[in-house]
């Protein structure tokens, strides 16, 4: 679900894995046109990152 919210609403996955700053900082670079594909790639990754982070905390690592 939050894969889909990353490529639909870029700035809502940033909330969503609790980083409000950067979720502000996303909407930001989304208005613009051309930072739609930017900050939809940005989101995926901040994802990504925060179930890498999740995993790890799960396995005593983090």
């Amino acid at each position: 679900m939050r894969l889909l919210i990353a490529f639909l609403l870029p700035w809502l996955t940033f909330f969503t894995i609790g980083r409000p700053i950067a979720g502000l900082v996303c909407l930001f670079l989304q208005v613009t046109v051309l930072g739609w594909i930017p900050a939809a790639i940005w989101a995926v990754y901040a994802l990504s990152q925060y179930k890498t982070d999740q995993k790890l905390k799960r396995a005593g690592l983090g």
